[in-house]
């Protein structure tokens, strides 16, 4: 019994550190480059009610996502906050008031 609470512990513990491991760390080379980019070229707000706009939330395929030359991530403006978005998974990776 305490075997199996402790490969179970450990399994949880695992299972963590992978998650904390596909946290997306944006460079501050590539802040500073998603930040002016979306200065320069804002975007209606679009309202989703419902979807609470928090880092690892995914955004449905109808919210349109604009691309950040040179970059890899996308973003959108929602509820009038700006959201960084990884497009392979629609994932909110970063959110900005």
């Amino acid at each position: 019994m305490h075997l199996t609470a402790a490969a179970a512990g450990f399994l949880l513990l695992a299972g963590i550190g992978a998650a904390a491991a596909d946290t997306v760390v944006i460079q501050p080379e590539q802040e500073t480059v998603i930040r002016e980019y979306v200065k320069k070229q804002p975007l209606a707000s679009v309202k989703l009610p419902g979807v609470e706009l928090n880092v690892g939330t995914a955004l449905p395929d109808t919210v349109e996502l604009r691309e950040v030359p040179n970059v890899k991530y996308r973003y959108t403006v929602i509820d009038n906050r700006t959201v960084v978005v990884d497009p392979d998974t629609r994932t909110i990776i970063k959110v900005y008031d």
